[in-house]
């Protein structure tokens, strides 16, 4: 994999969160621009990384919506850079990274 073909990744909000737990393990934080978890290579933001989150900010949970969708707009912009043909697409990512969050809703039927 040459790395130095990546695209560098925007200053937009800097995926600081969730933090380490237990302290000295290493954080599930994504590694830009390909939006993979540090700690253990799944899609970011992973099964644990959503566990850490929702605790980290049970009390938050606008914060919590922000924070989410502002790295879920650089994670679009980043992977369609990577691969705009084969990527993922703007709904999964909204899935993966906001549809997960404390205001998702269900479908609503017809009536």
């Amino acid at each position: 994999m040459n790395v130095a073909a990546f695209p560098v990744p925007r200053l937009g909000p800097h995926p600081d969160r969730p933090r380490a737990c237990p302290p000295g393990q290493p954080a599930h934080l994504p590694i830009r621009p390909l939006w993979l978890c540090r700690a253990c290579g799944s899609p970011w933001p992973c099964a644990q990384a959503r566990l850490l989150l929702t605790a980290e900010y049970a009390d938050r949970p606008v914060d919590l919506a922000v924070y989410l969708s502002g790295l879920y707009h650089e994670a679009t912009h980043d992977l369609f850079r990577l691969d705009p043909h084969a990527g993922p697409t703007p709904r999964e990512l909204f899935d993966r990274f906001v549809g997960w969050g404390p205001y998702r809703r269900g479908v609503v039927g017809p009536a």
